[in-house]
């Protein structure tokens, strides 16, 4: 979990994040995923007994988790709480025999344990491929010790530095045998997918044979308005004395007195969500949106501290373990995605790439800005959902336009909320083995 949010966000959330996707669609009455509620799909997931059966447990799977030094010249200038950072984490599944290689990018602000990330893992693990998980640029561990400018959300920076980590994994694992390179990432992690695969088309060190981009924004600067605009849905009951989460712990408190025991997973959300306690759709809304600003506060806030920009920490602030975060937190939490891309990321742009206004900016972090390349990349597929909640007004038709054959559009499953249904699973698989 990001830095800041580790210390602070309320328990509730950690479950609610994990979640994700699949070449043409199948008919709606044709898909047997149960959720029609995207706002369900995407906070519950898959309910358990429609996941893929014979998954390898993590006591069956020949793992290990690895660090790289990226960025050395920050060893002593991070802050006493980024220790467990100086290095970048990585995870690595083997197989015991020569076997492709999938690399999976998280989805925004998720480190490479992510349980969305476990999922993918055990789902390719089992199809025969060796696994390797690497964090979302825009997660503070990224940020800290891979990130040249610990200011993510320029794809095609965000790009050379992903690319750059691949390499250093492959570096340290050379004994590997490896038979082909695969990419695949969801949600934000698809698009620095598109971005990565772009990349080396050009650099031909891994020369992926196919990639896959699972529920990827179209426009990032769409998505991220779509998840800011959630957090300012009105709910009923929340008001100046009552906040939001009052009132979903006090429906969590007598859904967990009925049940007579505390649980918190996926399958506790989905029997939940069927009680008389489950969420309003303005609830679920402003839950999803909420989680999202938290994501945002941790982007705000790290890379304003590890550039000592001063517009969250002042520049002579001295913060060890036991300052507090919340004075940070709180002021990181006032600026939302469309907050960052103004304050922090349009100003980096244009004073590092001559970049010129928000609208080209806009284009050239979206899959737009790589049309041609995508049109003719017949190695590069998308899977996505028809009520994706990222998704905005003709972001469909330019997948459809730009794809063709290689989009699979489910009609339902929200953002991610579908990722380990066993009819995705084998989408999945099946791209992957053409």
């Amino acid at each position: 979990m990001p830095l800041i949010t580790r210390f602070l966000l309320p328990c509730l959330l950690a479950p609610l994040l994990a979640s994700a996707p699949t070449s043409a669609a199948p008919a709606p009455d044709s898909y047997a995923f149960p959720l029609g509620n995207p706002f369900i799909a995407t906070i519950t997931g898959t309910p358990p007994a429609l996941q893929p059966e014979g998954l390898p447990a993590d006591r069956n799977i020949d793992q290990d988790d690895y660090a790289l030094t990226l960025r050395p010249e920050r060893e002593f200038d991070l802050p006493d709480n980024f220790w467990s950072v100086r290095k970048l984490k990585y995870r690595i599944a083997r197989q015991h025999q020569p076997a492709p290689l999938v690399f999976i990018i998280a989805g925004t602000g998720s480190n490479y344990a992510s349980g969305s990330m476990e999922s993918l893992k055990k789902i390719f693990y089992k199809a025969g491929y060796h696994v390797v998980q690497l964090s979302s640029p825009t997660s503070y561990d990224f940020m800290a010790a891979a990130s040249r400018h610990a200011t993510p959300g320029f794809s095609r920076e965000d790009a050379r530095d992903l690319y750059a980590v691949m390499q250093a994994v492959r570096a340290q694992n050379a004994e590997l045998p490896v038979t082909g390179y695969y990419l695949t990432g969801y949600s934000l992690g698809g698009l620095n997918a598109a971005f990565v695969s772009a990349l080396d088309e050009q650099e031909k060190a891994f020369d992926f044979k196919r990639v896959l981009l699972l529920n990827p924004p179209v426009n990032l600067y769409t998505s991220v308005s779509n998840l800011d605009r959630l957090v300012h849905t009105e709910v009923k009951g929340v008001t100046d004395s009552q906040t939001f989460y009052d009132l979903i712990f006090a429906k969590l408190a007598r859904y967990f007195q009925d049940k007579g025991h505390i649980q918190l997973n996926e399958a506790m959300l989905y029997d939940f969500q069927q009680s008389p306690q489950g969420l309003s759709n303005e609830e679920l809304a402003m839950l999803i949106g909420s989680a999202f600003r938290f994501a945002a506060a941790d982007i705000v806030f790290t890379s304003d501290l590890v550039n000592r920009r001063g517009g969250i920490v002042p520049t002579d602030a001295k913060i060890t373990e036991g300052t507090s975060l919340t004075p940070y937190f709180r002021q990181a939490l006032l600026c939302n995605f469309n907050c960052y891309i103004r304050t922090q990321l349009l100003p980096f742009w244009r004073e590092h790439f001559d970049g010129t206004d928000l609208p080209a900016l806009i284009r050239d972090t979206s899959l737009h800005g790589l049309e041609d390349y995508l049109k003719s990349a017949t190695k590069v597929g998308v899977m996505t959902n028809a009520d994706d909640l990222i998704l905005g007004p003709g972001d469909l038709g330019f997948l459809r336009a730009t794809f063709g054959d290689r989009l699979t559009v489910f009609p339902r499953g929200g953002h991610l909320g579908n990722l380990t249904y066993r009819e995705n699973v084998a989408a999945m698989l099946e791209f992957l083995h053409d």
